[in-house]
């Protein structure tokens, strides 16, 4: 029998069809893809923010998620690479997109492999990935593969310039990334004592430790 790795993905668009979504399959195609080529099934969980957009603003006011949001999360939290996608407004990541980012325990994604992709008008924010989503997740532990997508509005045109021609090599060549860091990840398989406590924690408190 085959490995089977979990890919988990989160699209951060706002309208239906979206620009986002679009960029989100074609990363999360190419990525199965390259797994498969390494004798690896991928188990892919797509992940729309606009459909938890109340259940995220909920969780932030209450501190409660929500059936839906919870199994969200635990997709996230538990996959062994995921590709995070989200539309660039005033030049970083949405709203929406850091508004589920803060729902997660800020340790849950330590180690894992992510695949960073945008989108937006022009090209002239394409830098959001490296100087926005890059930070964001470094500051969470996850490993960002070195090549981000950012896919503007013409590079969905049809016609031969350089900016449209150039998107499946990247996305192929990001697709690569994750699927290594992902073939390689055992996150989906480990068992979590959900009575664990905390590193560093100490039954008589911090005098103890003096």
């Amino acid at each position: 029998m085959s490995d089977v790795k979990k890919i988990a993905v989160i699209a951060a668009g706002l309208s239906q069809p979206s620009s986002t979504r679009l960029l989100a399959d074609r990363l999360t195609e190419a990525t199965v893809t390259d797994l498969r080529d390494r004798g690896i099934e991928a188990e892919v969980t797509v992940i729309e923010l606009r459909d938890l957009a109340h259940d995220v603003t909920n969780n932030l006011l209450t501190g409660f998620p929500s059936t839906k949001l919870d199994e969200a999360i635990a997709a996230v939290t538990g996959a062994d690479g995921l590709v995070a996608v989200t539309p660039i407004f005033t030049t970083s990541y949405s709203g929406l997109f850091k508004s589920f980012i803060d729902v997660l325990d800020p340790q849950s994604l330590t180690d894992l492999p992510v695949l960073l992709g945008a989108t937006g008008g022009t090209d002239r924010h394409s830098l959001a990935i490296d100087y926005a989503m890059r930070p964001l997740f470094s500051y969470l532990h996850a490993v960002a593969v070195p090549t981000g997508v950012y896919a503007a509005s013409a590079d969905w045109g049809s016609g031969s310039d350089s900016a449209s021609s150039t998107l499946p090599a990247r996305i192929a060549r990001a697709a690569g990334e994750l699927a290594a860091l992902a073939a390689a990840s055992d996150r989906s398989s480990r068992v979590i004592d959900p009575f664990a406590l905390p590193e560093g924690f100490s039954p008589v408190g911090s005098f103890g430790a003096q």
